[in-house]
């Protein structure tokens, strides 16, 4: 089976993952805690292209939310599919970068590329046949 790792990435990114979640995993039959409800083998048939299964009937998306600020995943975890993901898969900092695209990159940003390329490769090394890396930012 094919997997697609999906990363989203600052505010928009996590605010249209968090959508693109919660309609895949309505596809899918799968509830805001990740257990299967559906009533087709179809829905089944390639959840893992998206999800790991964790637990027996239990699926968690394998996806990484990432941000400068520690605000827009404090919004993705109080939201309905918040408890979907796993929790070491979101990488923030305590401090934004104001708009200002130098902070971001050169900065605070700089200070978080470490924690995402390892929960990246963790994702990664997980996969039996990875197919692509599926990018979600602003």
């Amino acid at each position: 089976m094919r997997e697609i790792v999906h990363i989203q990435a600052g505010q928009c990114g996590n605010q249209i993952g968090s959508k693109f979640w919660e309609v895949i995993s309505d596809e899918h039959g799968i509830d805001p805690l990740g257990q299967y409800h559906g009533d087709s083998d179809l829905q089944l048939e390639r959840i893992n292209v998206y999800y790991n299964e964790v637990q027996k009937q239990r699926y968690v998306p394998r996806a990484i939310l990432v941000d400068l600020e520690p605000g827009t995943m404090d919004s993705v975890r109080a939201s309905s599919f918040g408890q979907l993901f796993r929790p070491d898969n979101y990488v923030f900092g305590q401090s934004g970068a104001g708009n200002n695209w130098a902070k971001g990159h050169y900065t605070e940003g700089a200070e978080l590329v470490d924690s995402v390329l390892d929960v990246i490769r963790k994702e990664a090394e997980a996969c039996d046949c990875l197919q692509v890396f599926f990018t979600c930012n602003n």
